[in-house]
């Protein structure tokens, strides 16, 4: 390995001290480059180079989230380079990998969504995963919200939930009826749990403040027993909620505000949720949805007489 990389590396271990499988992937993405150019010219090497370089890895097959990982890599190995005189400038400044595919999040349909939150189970345990789940899918908050309640953050009177989300931010989001009777259910058997002294609103086993991985494990099992043939996790039952309040009000700020997005363009993905359902509906039952391209309407009606 070139002595510089190795410097380098020994910099961000030692002084830096970024952990082991940190310096690790440097490593790697380092040696990659290596492969790419010839080590004695590696402090010579241009924007138009490392261009070319990305591109010969995007077209072997490196997803644009690894190949950004690995320019980022490279960023840094050049960047100590610079503050240490080696080179003038850093190659690798500009250079960005090709967008990644946007991937919608996956929802479940109103009836799937349903039928996963309204089973009857009369433990205290099932009790409690009810009015979870109910809360999930009511409201659209995120399980570490949901799970990171205190006993008061819920209005019954306004049925309304304090909740808050990314950055400490507080917002007041609408709680719907099955919602608040599954929690009122909820609070009954509450109070003879375990730790029910505690301020948190749900409580495990130990009578301490449940952790999102539980909600996370439980969520598969009931969707199991529910006979549901989708692999739910609870950002699903977000999703949804955020879905079918699109589908049925359009009021995209209003969704905005409730699920606590700090940019508008982080809930326009569900817009195109619903487009993709408007598209299946038209398709379905437009009666030009299915005529050929290149065929006049009148063809189109003396083909069906």
């Amino acid at each position: 390995m070139h002595a510089d990389i190795e410097r380098y590396l020994s910099f961000i271990k030692h002084e830096r001290r970024l952990s082991t499988l940190t310096v690790k992937h440097y490593q790697r993405d380092l040696a990659l480059l290596e492969t790419l150019v010839d080590s004695s010219a590696l402090l010579d090497l241009t924007q138009a180079q490392i261009r070319r370089f990305a591109a010969t890895l995007h077209g072997r097959g490196l997803a644009p989230r690894s190949l950004a990982r690995v320019l980022s890599g490279w960023r840094g190995f050049f960047g100590y380079a610079v503050r240490k005189k080696l080179v003038a400038a850093n190659p690798v400044d500009g250079v960005r990998p090709p967008k990644a595919a946007k991937h919608l999040p996956a929802t479940l349909s109103p009836d799937q969504a349903v039928q996963l939150v309204s089973f009857s189970d009369d433990t205290a345990e099932g009790i409690r995963d009810r009015a979870i789940f109910e809360l999930l899918y009511s409201s659209g908050l995120r399980v570490s919200e949901v799970t990171g309640l205190d006993i008061d953050a819920v209005d019954f009177t306004a049925h309304e939930v304090r909740v808050t989300g990314k950055g400490g931010k507080t917002r007041i989001v609408p709680v719907g009826a099955p919602a608040l009777t599954a929690l009122l259910r909820w609070l009954e058997s509450r109070a003879t749990a375990k730790g029910h002294q505690t301020d948190a609103l749900f409580l495990g086993k130990q009578g301490k403040r449940l952790s999102p991985r539980v909600v996370q494990s439980h969520i598969k099992t009931w969707a199991a027993k529910q006979g549901l043939t989708v692999d739910p996790h609870p950002h699903m039952l977000r999703h949804s909620f955020a879905s079918h309040l699109l589908q049925s009000s359009s009021d995209l700020r209003a969704v905005q505000e409730m699920l606590g997005h700090a940019s508008i363009a982080s809930t326009q993905v569900y817009t195109h949720l619903d487009f993709q359902h408007l598209a299946k509906v038209y398709d379905a039952a437009h009666p030009r949805a299915k005529r050929k391209p290149g065929k006049s309407a009148k063809s189109n009606d003396n083909e069906k007489k």
